[in-house]
């Protein structure tokens, strides 16, 4: 799984790739707490959360506004994120774990929150791609 930030008119942007669609959400997150500090100290304690929506998307939406949600109401930097996707009778359901970087060690710039301008996720022959636009 991999990551990549882009440029996005005043915004940022994450491109991330990986064999499964549980990769692929974990690296956008990793993408995400990359976009709000460029070093990660080795320091803070797992933790774990779960989210539910209708569809894969709004999925990752989800997911995504909860890791800032965790950010603020922990204040940690949600990092190293691990996650499993399932498709339920419902939609779909994401249990998350990351490792909380806590905010006083780390110079970490503020995003706002997580948008649906411009969001994919796409599946080819060899893996998933998303492409998620974050407000700062």
């Amino acid at each position: 799984m991999s990551f990549e930030l882009r440029e996005h008119t005043a915004d940022v942007a994450v491109a991330a790739d990986g064999k499964t669609l549980d990769a692929t959400f974990g690296a956008v997150a990793d993408g995400l707490a990359a976009a709000m500090c460029e070093t990660i100290p080795d320091d803070g304690d797992r933790f774990s959360f779960a989210v539910q929506a209708e569809n894969r998307e709004a999925l990752l939406y989800e997911y995504l506004a909860d890791c800032i949600y965790q950010r603020d109401v922990r204040g940690v930097l949600p990092v190293e994120n691990r996650v499993v996707v399932d498709r339920t009778d419902d939609g779909w359901q994401l249990d998350a774990s990351a490792r909380g970087v806590p905010l006083g060690t780390i110079d970490a710039r503020e995003v706002k929150a997580v948008t649906y301008s411009e969001m994919r996720i796409e599946r080819d022959d060899e893996s998933w791609n998303a492409y998620v636009v974050f407000d700062v």
